[in-house]
């Protein structure tokens, strides 16, 4: 299929596939003679894959660290975090890492909206007690 089939079927852009591409998250299709790009289901799997790391949280970088393993994912379900085996998992220590910075950022936004908190009216406060 042509990169805009692709891009449909993985629910995604034209430009999307061009920038994991270039990014090495996705190798580089086969090419018709005229130069068009060409994708198969597997290629699609892989895009779908890809979208679903990066709407987990995983940045492009996390992403690229374990790009040559995403062949090992199958269908278009990830594993569940701990998994023995997983692609992303303790070997690469991308998810570990991608989950202390989750953890960290969600600290220091919970740190922030307590400190605004405490120096708004007291009808905040009071709203911000009963969560």
């Amino acid at each position: 299929m042509k990169i805009g089939e692709a891009a449909v079927a993985a629910a995604t852009t034209q430009r999307a596939l061009r920038f994991y591409e270039q990014r090495g998250l996705l190798a580089p299709p086969r090419r018709t003679a005229s130069g068009q790009r060409e994708y198969d289901p597997a290629d699609v799997n892989r895009i779908r894959i890809i979208r679903e790391l990066l709407a987990l949280g995983l940045t492009v970088e996390d992403v690229r660290a374990c790009a040559d393993r995403l062949h090992l994912l199958e269908g278009d379900t990830l594993p569940r975090h701990g998994d023995p085996g997983g692609v992303c998992s303790a070997a690469s220590g991308v998810v570990q890492r991608r989950l202390a910075a989750l953890d960290a950022e969600i600290a220091r936004l919970t740190t922030l909206r307590n400190e605004l908190a405490a120096r708004s009216a007291p009808e905040i406060r009071a709203s911000s007690d009963a969560r």
